[in-house]
């Protein structure tokens, strides 16, 4: 007999089934690239020392920790206005935002030469672009609207109750912050914290554009520079175990703190205002926040105008965009699949410990990155004899989806989670079969969740860098690296344009598929 916290569940065994075949093969698949790194750790010294190993543990876990603790106190405060003000588009607003975690690095990176570099819109300025403060700029502008979009969540959906009988006692600002905001923010900060941190260390394209050299050369870098520069395996490896310990510590250390929930679809505001003086400032964050977000992505989408017709008529870009858009579409469809079969085994079985052996699998890429990734795959590959061009857009597809993997579990989980605790004795009243329960009352109910899903995997693999970094050949060529290598010879209007068909890309998905998977359940209900 089952556990009596499983009565509410319908009796899914093929289910557990499927998704313990997918975990273990994630498990496999990830440690057989483990294997492969220490392996080679194992029979081959890096041909260089690593008495830079402080050195770069230094300065990359300095920017790591700038870019966290930055984005945090702007984010915290961006939320903070946002939930104070309410004015025409605000959700429009919010929904640019959210988009944060899904714009490629690379494109920011261009942004902010284009807008503050020396050539740039307001390049007389002088600022600092190259560097640790241009790494840290890049990774605020990504990073503090995704930690605003989070925490806004947490402000706009406080008990109305709560908020009115704080206003029925004449709290003042700082006491209504100190009393009801503080509370609801302070326990998403340091799961949000360490999310940060970890997209922060292990960031690879802003790094590569901004650094401006050895002098902010993150471990990231250092691996990709070791492989595809200097063909040091063992140094290459020797990093790569470096940081996969690091990330490991961060994930064991985030656990000890509550998990950030996935956003909500809509926000509830509640209508509070604050005085006239105080409102000023509210508008001056969103203005500088908004400016600060915005800035960028409009210099990459105007100053690409010019390079179009250059790029239309090269044969080059129109191989690129389609493997991008094959690669991406693929990867997409495989993440959401990967995530369908995980998250309804988990919520098919109370068993904790099943639970988190479903969980973990999807998580890896919290401790192995995209370069230490794709490292791991470029020596099994290489290992195994197989061709490196040949094998490349099977693994930049498998690691991509690998990639997107945990957003997908956190945004799917929590839905099927409720789905089968809320309607659980429903559907074992009415005997439906496993297949009938997904098409007849999961699928309507989570095909907005699914578009959101698809529209984050394909826009995390159409902006990858990182795996395609080492597997990029003449014939192999994504967008990224196309225009990485435009940039590399000085082609400025070849990238720029590239630049912006990317983010016209990442923003139609991020707005559309959602939109047309939500539709296409409501008309075949």
């Amino acid at each position: 007999m089952r556990p009596f916290a499983d009565l509410s569940r319908p009796h899914r065994p093929l289910r557990l089934l499927a998704g313990a075949a997918v975990a273990l093969a994630i498990a496999l698949a990830i440690g057989a690239l483990f294997a492969a790194i220490v392996q080679v750790a194992a029979t081959q010294a890096g041909s260089r020392p690593l008495d830079d190993l402080g050195y770069l543990l230094w300065i990359t876990t300095l920017q790591a920790t700038l870019s966290t603790l930055f984005s945090l106190v702007i984010g915290t405060a961006l939320a903070w206005a946002l939930n104070r003000l309410s004015f025409p588009g605000r959700n429009l607003l919010v929904a640019l935002f959210s988009s944060a975690i899904v714009t490629p690095g690379i494109i920011v990176a261009f942004g902010l030469v284009a807008v503050w570099g020396r050539a740039g819109w307001f390049g007389a300025l002088g600022l600092p672009i190259y560097g640790l403060p241009g790494v840290v700029a890049a990774h605020i502008i990504l990073d503090a609207t995704f930690a605003a979009r989070i925490l806004l969540e947490r402000l706009d959906t406080l008990p109305a109750a709560r908020l009115k009988t704080g206003r029925s006692l004449g709290l003042s600002p700082a006491t209504r912050f100190a009393v009801i905001d503080w509370p609801a923010l302070a326990s998403a900060l340091p799961g949000l914290a360490a999310i940060i941190f970890l997209l922060a260390f292990t960031s690879f394209p802003i790094v590569l554009l901004l650094g401006g050299g050895p002098a902010v050369e993150t471990l990231e870098v250092a691996i990709y520079s070791t492989v595809r520069l200097d063909f040091d395996l063992g140094r290459a490896v020797s990093l790569a175990l470096v940081q996969m310990a690091v990330c490991g510590g961060i994930i064991v250390l985030s656990a000890l703190f509550s998990p950030v929930a996935p956003t909500a679809t809509g926000t509830r505001l509640q209508h509070w205002p604050d005085p006239p003086g105080l409102r000023v400032v509210q508008w001056g964050v969103v203005g500088l926040a908004t400016i600060g977000f915005a800035l960028p992505l409009l210099a990459s989408l105007t100053g690409g105008v010019s390079g179009l017709s250059d790029l239309l008529i090269q044969s080059g870009f129109w191989m690129a965009l389609i493997t991008s858009l094959a690669i991406a579409t693929a990867s997409a469809l495989l993440t959401l699949g990967l995530a369908l079969v995980l998250g309804m085994a988990r919520a098919a079985t109370g068993q904790q410990a099943l639970r988190v052996a479903l969980f973990v699998p999807g998580y890896a890429y919290l401790a192995v990155p995209a370069v230490t990734l794709s490292l791991g795959a470029f020596l099994l590959v290489r290992n195994a004899g197989w061709n490196l061009e040949s094998a490349g857009p099977a693994v930049v597809i498998i690691a991509n989806a690998l990639l997107s993997l945990p957003f997908a579990m956190a945004t799917l989980g929590p839905p099927l989670d409720a789905i089968a605790l809320g309607r659980g004795r429903l559907i074992r009243s009415l005997s439906l079969t496993g297949l009938r329960q997904f098409t007849a009352i999961e699928w309507p109910l989570l095909a907005r969740d699914a578009g959101v899903v698809l529209a984050l995997a394909f826009c995390f693999s159409l902006g990858d860098l990182g795996v395609i970094a080492l597997f990029g050949t003449e014939h192999f060529v994504t967008l990224p690296l196309l225009m990485l290598r435009a940039l590399g010879a000085y082609r400025t209007n070849d990238a720029a344009a590239i630049a912006a068909i990317m983010l016209a890309l990442t923003i139609a998905a991020f707005f559309l598929v959602p939109r047309l998977t939500a539709r296409l359940a409501h008309a075949g209900a």
